[in-house]
């Protein structure tokens, strides 16, 4: 796999890309223009975290995401699944396509009940990607009139798979403004290893407002509260016997075995392995 990125414009924006890396842990995934976007996968396997969704992802899978902040992430048995992670992207802009299809976003009152979705890639879909990667690989054949039918074409095959009533009716739904509801954002995520920055950016946050909405919400600071519900957790998971120590405390999120012993000791008083061997005992009497 050759490593990179490749793009075509149309307008002086990123309407299509290629884009190809070796495996990375976490990485992010910001919006900055507004943009929609359909995200391919042609080789290797990932997951994206969402605000409320976690979604595993290989060839025969692609994403559908309105203008918000997501999380691509690998786990050691995606990692090794093959060398590297490549990905073709399709952007839409409103600008874009309000001139593309002469209409106004604003006329339109078709809205979807989702910010991320996974879409399974039917024969149409992928014979799409195909036809886009040829483009990026060979962009003297990529003229502006060929890009402007591929991003219409692309329009039509995505808007009657998620069965919108027109494709104007799609358009619209994806650039109306996303609802983040703060509770169930971190309700599910906070168990995953993700820093309070990450989560900050998430919420679409900055770090600073993100600690003072989380104290008015939970009234604890994020870092008091979320060790209290991840040692909690692994507590609940030390009695289960077929799991070992270093697992739960993964499955509990925590970065390393090191902190895990930390923040359960500072919660309980014993070590990880000392309330297992109580909890044990008292099974047993």
């Amino acid at each position: 796999m050759e490593y990179g990125k490749k793009i075509l414009t149309y307008r002086n924006y990123i309407v299509f890309e290629k884009f190809a890396t070796p495996y990375f842990r976490r990485a992010p995934k910001e919006f900055f223009e507004n943009e929609a976007c359909f995200i391919f996968i042609n080789e290797g396997r990932f997951s994206v975290r969402a605000q409320t969704a976690y979604h595993n992802l290989d060839r025969e899978s692609a994403i559908l995401a309105k203008c918000q902040n997501f999380f691509f992430e690998t786990d050691e048995t995606q990692r090794n699944s093959s060398e590297g992670i490549e990905v073709t992207g399709v952007l839409l802009y409103p600008q874009l396509v309000e001139e593309l299809f002469q209409f106004e976003l604003s006329a339109y009152s078709y809205t979807v009940d989702y910010t991320l979705k996974q879409v399974q890639v039917d024969a149409l879909l992928a014979n799409f990607r195909e036809s886009i990667n040829i483009l990026l690989d060979h962009p003297e054949l990529a003229d502006e009139a060929m890009i402007k039918t591929k991003l219409k074409e692309f329009v039509l095959l995505i808007s009657k798979s998620q069965d919108a009533p027109s494709h104007l009716d799609f358009l619209s739904a994806m650039f109306k403004p996303a609802h983040i509801d703060f509770k169930a954002t971190i309700a599910q995520n906070i168990y995953s290893s993700l820093s309070l920055d990450e989560l900050a950016a998430l919420c679409h946050m900055s770090a600073s407002s993100f600690k003072r909405r989380f104290k008015e919400v939970f009234g604890e600071s994020p870092a008091k509260f979320i060790s209290q519900q991840k040692t909690r957790r692994a507590a609940e998971l030390l009695s289960t016997p077929d799991l070992r120590v270093s697992e739960i405390a993964y499955a509990s999120g925590f970065e390393t075995i090191a902190s895990f012993n930390r923040n359960f000791k500072a919660q309980f008083g014993v070590s990880p392995t000392e309330y297992r061997l109580t909890q044990i005992a008292k099974g047993l009497t």
